[in-house]
C-alpha cells in the first residue's frame, strides 16, 4: 500500500474511534486523536515525497532531452542511454525495434509528401515499431521513409528485421532536423507519453530521408538498474495504439 494509501487507512480509523463517546470509552477518544496527529505527519511526508519525486523526474527528463539533442539518431542517443542507466542486463546494451501491423499507424501527416521532398507516385514505406533495451520500453515511433533513398541491403533489413532504422540507416550519415519537441503526449502518441519528437531526417546532400514520430515512454526515467518484467507484462501489440 502506499504512503497515501495508509494515511487514508487510519483517518477511516480514526473517525471510527471519534464517533465513539467519550463517556463510553475515553481511551479510544484518546487514541484516535493521536492517530489524527500522525496521519497529519504521514500526509506532510507524502507531499515531501512526492515533491522530491516529481523534482527527480524532471531532472531526469531534463538530461535525457540533452542526450537526445547530442546525437543525431534517437538510437543512439537510447543506446547510450541504456547503457548508462543499466536498464539492460546484456552489456553493451543493445536497442530491438518490435515492429507491429501498419494497421495500427497513425494515418500519415498532412503534406507527408512535400515534407519527403517526393512526387505523387514515389513509394512511400512507413515502420512502426516499440523500440526496447532489454525490458525497458523507452520509446514507440512512427518512421515514414523513402525507400529510394537507401540501399537495397538496407530496405531488405528493415523490411525483414528488428534493428532499428538509426541502426540500418547510420552509414548514409544523415543529419536530424527538429520539427517540434513536447513534454507529454502529442496526437498520435499514447497517453502516458512523457516527451514527444517530431524530426526530419537529411541525407548529406539535403535530400529528406525520413520523417519520424517518437513517443517516449515512462521507463526512461526509471531510476538507474536492470528493468526486468515477466512476459504478461509487456504490452499486447493490439493496445499500442
Amino acid at each position: 500500500m502506499s504512503l497515501r494509501g495508509v494515511c487514508r487507512a487510519l483517518g477511516a480509523l480514526a473517525m471510527v474511534l471519534l464517533a465513539i463517546q467519550p463517556s463510553q470509552a475515553q481511551e479510544p477518544a484518546t487514541s484516535a486523536h493521536a492517530a489524527l496527529d500522525a496521519i497529519a505527519q504521514l500526509e506532510a511526508d507524502a507531499r515531501k515525497e512526492t515533491s522530491g519525486q516529481i523534482e527527480a523526474s524532471a531532472q531526469t527528463l531534463g538530461q535525457f532531452e540533452q542526450a537526445l539533442a547530442a546525437q543525431p539518431s534517437a538510437t543512439k542517443a537510447l543506446r547510450d542511454w541504456c547503457d548508462a542507466r543499466r536498464y539492460s542486463l546484456e552489456q553493451p546494451a543493445k536497442i530491438i525495434a518490435r515492429r507491429f501491423p501498419l494497421a495500427l499507424s497513425i494515418y500519415p501527416p498532412a503534406k507527408l509528401r512535400e515534407q519527403l521532398g517526393v512526387g505523387p507516385d514515389e513509394p512511400i514505406q512507413v515502420r512502426h515499431v516499440a523500440l526496447d533495451c532489454g525490458d525497458a520500453l523507452l520509446s514507440l515511433a512512427d518512421n515514414w521513409y523513402v525507400p529510394s533513398r537507401l540501399t537495397p541491403e538496407m530496405n531488405a533489413t528493415l523490411d525483414n528485421s528488428d534493428t532499428p532504422f538509426g541502426t540500418v540507416a547510420q552509414p548514409l550519415h544523415f543529419t536530424r532536423q527538429p520539427m517540434s519537441s513536447q513534454r507529454g503526449a502529442a496526437d498520435g502518441c499514447t497517453p502516458d507519453t512523457i516527451l514527444t519528437h517530431r524530426a526530419l531526417l537529411r541525407l548529406p546532400d539535403g535530400r529528406p530521408l525520413a520523417l519520424v514520430l517518437e513517443c517516449y515512454q515512462p521507463d526512461v526515467l526509471a531510476p538507474p538498474g536492470p528493468i526486468i518484467r515477466p512476459p504478461a507484462v509487456h504490452r499486447p501489440v493490439d493496445v499500442i495504439r
